[in-house]
């Protein structure tokens, strides 16, 4: 019996590390997902096989070794887990193209990229149908749906968010503490499978309230979805953007050095709480470096 799914397998060398966000972009533009960490899967139609040798092509010349194959899955990873794991992914796509239909007053980027995300739903997600009718309505002036919301709203919270915190997730839990509430709590889950608990908000994590949108890393989504216009934060930003996505995109001369003092942090305390508590003072004084007007 023929294979319902293709598997792409590969190993990408350490160096150079932009190959890895290089390849992680392009395996998400095809719409796959991931059943390990270096096997991701399609529904098998010709697109999907044309999809993959394009990214197996670039992980070879990278000089990473890839493979394609046709799978059928017996024991241990059922067709309708898949499927439910491709929905998860779209949903969340649509609930962004909702979040920010209604607070936007021009649409053309918005359905182009609505466009996009439905060619790329295989199974039919059930947000499609949310997503199509904030498309369809005229966008808010204000309230919890337009692009500022209220810090208040989000006060008396416990923040969760993934195990082993790195650049964004430090620097999106001091922005929470320091500017929205600072009696925040924060828990740490796996990456996979957490439900939330009332009075729980999830960032920079799948399915999170706040996460990566676009080509913006949460750091940057918080400080645009509460209104955070704060000239000190800005610096911040970029350089958080950098160290995280890897796209070189601001080329700030603090950086490196900013990337230094997290690697070291992440070395030293093997305890999310631990980095924390390090990393805290660590962005108040880069804030207040910035906040006073210096060259930036």
């Amino acid at each position: 019996m023929d294979g319902r799914w293709l598997l792409l397998i590969h190993q990408i060398p350490p160096r150079p590390a932009y190959l890895r966000v290089k390849i992680a972009r392009r395996l998400a533009r095809t719409g796959a997902v991931a059943l390990k960490n270096t096997v991701y899967v399609l529904p098998r139609t010709d697109q999907a096989h044309e999809d993959f040798q394009w990214v197996l092509r670039e992980v070879v010349q990278g000089g990473g070794e890839a493979a394609i194959c046709e799978a059928r899955f017996v024991e241990g990873v059922r067709d309708r887990d898949l499927e439910d794991q491709f929905n998860r992914v779209r949903n969340a796509d649509y609930q962004a193209i909702a979040r920010e239909a209604r607070r936007k007053s021009t649409r053309s980027r918005l359905r182009k990229r609505m466009a996009d995300v439905v060619a790329l739903d295989y199974f039919g997600a059930p947000g499609r149908a949310a997503a199509e009718q904030a498309l369809a309505e005229k966008p808010q002036a204000g309230g919890p749906g337009s692009g500022r919301l209220r810090p208040d709203d989000f006060r008396r919270r416990t923040w969760v968010t993934r195990e082993g915190v790195g650049i964004d997730r430090m620097a999106s839990a001091w922005l929470i503490r320091r500017f929205l509430d600072p009696a925040a709590r924060f828990k740490f889950v796996p990456a996979r499978g957490y439900r939330p608990l009332p009075r729980e908000l999830r960032f920079d994590m799948f399915e999170a309230e706040f996460t990566h949108e676009g080509d913006r890393c949460t750091f940057e989504v918080l400080l645009e979805r509460m209104g955070l216009d704060d000239p000190g934060l800005r610096p911040l930003a970029e350089m958080v953007h950098d160290i995280d996505l890897k796209d070189s995109r601001f080329k700030r001369e603090e950086t490196r050095g900013l990337e230094a003092l997290v690697t070291g942090i992440r070395a030293a305390h093997a305890s999310d709480l631990g980095r924390l508590s390090r990393a805290f003072p660590m962005f108040d004084d880069l804030y207040g470096h910035f906040h006073k007007g210096r060259k930036t």
